[in-house]
This record gives structure tokens, sequence and C-alpha cells, in this order.
């Protein structure tokens, strides 16, 4: 007799600006699967996905993933969004420095309403840059002004996306 799967529910919101792959890391992570043609999103979408954070999955977590549209101005809209979020995953796109510039849109009233929230730093795109040459510094001084930790990814191979929801579950876990 397997034991019951305890499950913890907590709210994630994708944050990032336009073109760095916050869909595609959500669609790859909840259906396996990645798209060429690429469809801005509108508004938000809410998908959701248990991830098991033992061997046995006597033990999960279900993120509740609200996919944002990037963020132009921030209004009230947005605000809403935003309420009652436990972590936020914070996409840049690796091969565009401006997408590192500018999270203050976003990440200042995101953490004003949610001061507490885990965060993780995302450098998206991984496998279209020469992973040797690639200067991780402009990503570890995000992550550390962030105070949280970072991973790189890639949608498209599928490179760590597992690994950056299941560090995220655990940073959950370990708040509690």
């Amino acid at each position: 007799m397997s034991e019951k799967r305890i499950v913890l529910s907590k709210k994630i919101c994708m944050l990032g600006s336009f073109g760095v792959g916050k869909t595609s890391l959500v669609r790859r992570f909840i259906y396996d699967e990645f798209r060429e043609n690429y469809r801005s999103t509108m508004g938000v979408q809410i998908l959701q996905k248990i991830v098991s954070l033992t061997k046995d999955n006597s033990f999960g977590i279900k993120l509740i993933l609200w996919d944002i549209a990037h963020i132009e101005k921030f209004n009230r809209v947005i605000k809403n969004y935003f309420r009652g979020s436990h972590g936020a995953i914070v996409v840049c796109d690796i091969t565009r420095s401006q997408s590192f510039q500018g999270m203050d849109i976003y990440l200042k009233p995101y953490l004003e309403m949610n001061p507490k929230s885990k965060l993780i730093f995302v450098g998206n795109k991984i496998d279209l840059v020469d992973k040797n040459s690639f200067d991780m510094e402009q990503l570890l001084q995000i992550s550390k002004a962030l105070k949280s930790p970072f991973i790189t990814t890639s949608a498209k191979t599928n490179e760590n996306v597992d690994e950056l929801f299941n560090k995220l579950g655990t940073l959950l876990v370990k708040a509690e």
C-alpha cells in the first residue's frame, strides 16, 4: 500500500519582459512541449502542476503558475495578479541584455505586495549561446541583488526546466 501524497498549493507568478520565454518555460514544464511560433500572452494564463519533492512521491507541492503578460506600465489589474503570491520566477533572455534591465517595473510592485515571497532568477535560452564563453557575472550580480538563487534554462531543449520548478518547490517548502 502506497502512502498518501501530501500536497501544498502555492501561487507562483512568472515575471519578465516581452519575449524572454515565460510561456515557453511553463508549457515545457506542464505539457513537455515547445513551440517555435511565438504568440504573446494576453493578460494572464493560469496552469498548475504537482511537483514531487521526494523520491517515493509521498510529498509534493502544487504550483499554480500565473503566466502574466509583459508589463509595460504597472496598473491595478497587474497588482491584482500579484496578490497572494507565494513565489515568483523572474525570467530574462540571456541573449538580450536589455531583458535584464527594467526589472523594477514588475519586481518592485511585486515585492511590495509579497515581501516574504520566494524568488528564483532564470537566465533562459541557454541553448542559443556558447556555454564555455558565456559570462555568468551579470546573472550572479542580479541573483545576489535579489537575494535569490538563479538557474540557466532552455525551454527549447528542456535543459534545467524541471530543476527550476523543483528548486522553487523546495524553497517554498523550506519557508513553511
